[in-house]
């Protein structure tokens, strides 16, 4: 016990390199939280491979023992947004989003109380909402523009960090709950919305004029739990559940006048079971489901065409839908050193065709996800991992929001589009 202070000093330094952005596949999630899960699909509900259960199942972590992970994901998305058919020509034309390289960082660390007891703690984070348009050479009737008829860079830029202190309880030898809290910080900025800002020529959008773009960035914090079962029914079958309510997050008071409830943003109730059986001697086969509440966050889930003002409690958002991720995961222990491991990922995309105009600063348009992943012995405690995932190309059209702004047909339609692949390396330590 004494050693446990000590080895949590490790969290600040976590929580200082993850701050760095992390992208996301599953709407603003990723995929998935740790390099070993990543490989896999993200499959994690059901298996205790290293110390990240505090981002997906706590009660897996009394399974995994006494052990530190580090790691680093490399993620590249490639967004690009278009309009077409405009009946104002000037207002066509296609961007592609800038800042394609991203590190994010990842950390974990578990210690046995006693064979029954294990504290630790996983840091992990969010985000995606990450834009960064040219101007381009639109021209909404006062001169050269952005796509949004702002002027500068159009775009968007949330990252979500958590640090998640875990316990974990035996209270049976082959069944065990845990919990982590929650400890939210996250940061946001929007670039080029100035056509939303009561801008001269345009309809009134928001209620809070002068706090709804360029204000630089800003932050909030909150707390929140997730709770988690882990049970070996057999021998050769795992089964696992967790779920975490909608994570109370303070206001982003810069953006009063964009998010809706005066700036609220807070992070989205998930939940998920899964599990992993032993077919044959060194091979693991693994499947979860997932289901992330996006709609009860208003800032996230109201329609962009909702009858209010931007930044009013019932003012409008994303548009984003509650979605369903299915993930398939197998590990074959190839020799005593080295595992090798592939998933599968397929995650709905939330964004519909009626709001593609406000999510051309957040295309979380993703779906499939192929991945594969290894496992190599450096010596008897430790290892490296790595894995590689590739997300092929998805898009959503619908009619601009500047038909309802300029008059039917005035806006056209707009296209979203991503595609994606991240390649990351962790090493762990047992203790």
């Amino acid at each position: 016990m004494k050693r446990i202070p000590g080895l949590l000093r490790f969290a600040p330094l976590a929580a200082a390199l993850a701050a760095a952005p992390a992208f996301a596949t599953n709407g603003y999630f990723p995929h998935g939280y740790g390099l070993k899960a990543k490989g896999m699909g993200g499959v994690s509900t059901a298996m205790a491979q290293d110390a990240m259960g505090g981002a997906t199942n706590p009660a897996s972590m009394v399974w995994t023992g006494s052990r530190f992970d580090v790691g680093l994901d490399v993620f590249s998305p490639r967004r690009e947004a278009e309009r077409t058919g405009a009946g104002f020509p000037t207002l066509n034309g296609q961007v592609e989003s800038g800042r394609n390289w991203f590190g994010v960082p990842e950390l974990g660390y578990n210690k046995m109380v006693n064979p029954d007891l294990s504290l630790g703690v996983t840091v992990y984070g969010n985000g995606g909402m990450n834009t960064s348009y040219p101007q381009g050479s639109f021209n909404c009737g006062a001169g050269p523009a952005n796509m949004l008829c702002g002027s500068g860079e159009l775009g968007v830029d949330l990252m979500q960090l958590v640090v998640a202190p875990t316990a974990a309880y035996k209270f049976s030898p082959r069944h065990s709950l845990g919990a982590s809290l929650l400890l939210g910080y996250q940061r946001f900025e929007a670039k080029g919305l100035q056509a939303f800002d009561n801008a001269p020529g345009f309809p009134p959008f928001t209620q809070s004029p002068g706090n709804v773009t360029n204000r630089g960035k800003d932050s909030s914090t909150g707390v929140g739990i997730r709770i988690g079962y882990f049970g070996q029914v057999t021998d050769s079958l795992t089964i696992g559940a967790a779920y975490s309510p909608r994570m109370n997050m303070g206001s982003f008071d810069k953006y009063r006048g964009l998010f809706a409830n005066n700036g609220e943003f807070d992070i989205p109730a998930n939940y998920g079971v899964g599990a992993a059986f032993t077919p044959a001697r060194g091979w693991t086969v693994a499947a979860d489901w997932q289901r992330i509440k996006y709609s009860g966050v208003p800032s996230v889930g109201n329609p962009s065409a909702a009858a209010a003002p931007l930044g009013a409690p019932n003012g409008p958002g994303f548009g984003w839908r509650d979605i369903d991720v299915f993930k398939l995961g197998v590990a074959w222990q190839m020799t005593a050193a080295t595992t090798l491991r592939a998933g599968y990922n397929r995650g709905e995309n939330p964004v519909r065709g009626s709001d593609v105009s406000f999510n051309i600063l957040a295309p979380g348009v993703m779906t499939s996800h192929y991945t594969v992943g290894f496992t190599r012995a450096l010596d008897a405690a430790s290892e490296i991992t790595g894995a590689f995932m590739y997300a092929p190309s998805e898009s959503v059209t619908g009619p601009s929001l500047f038909n309802a702004v300029l008059g039917p047909g005035a806006g056209g339609n707009e296209t979203i589009r991503m595609r994606q692949f991240s390649f990351g390396l962790a090493w762990g330590r047992r203790f």
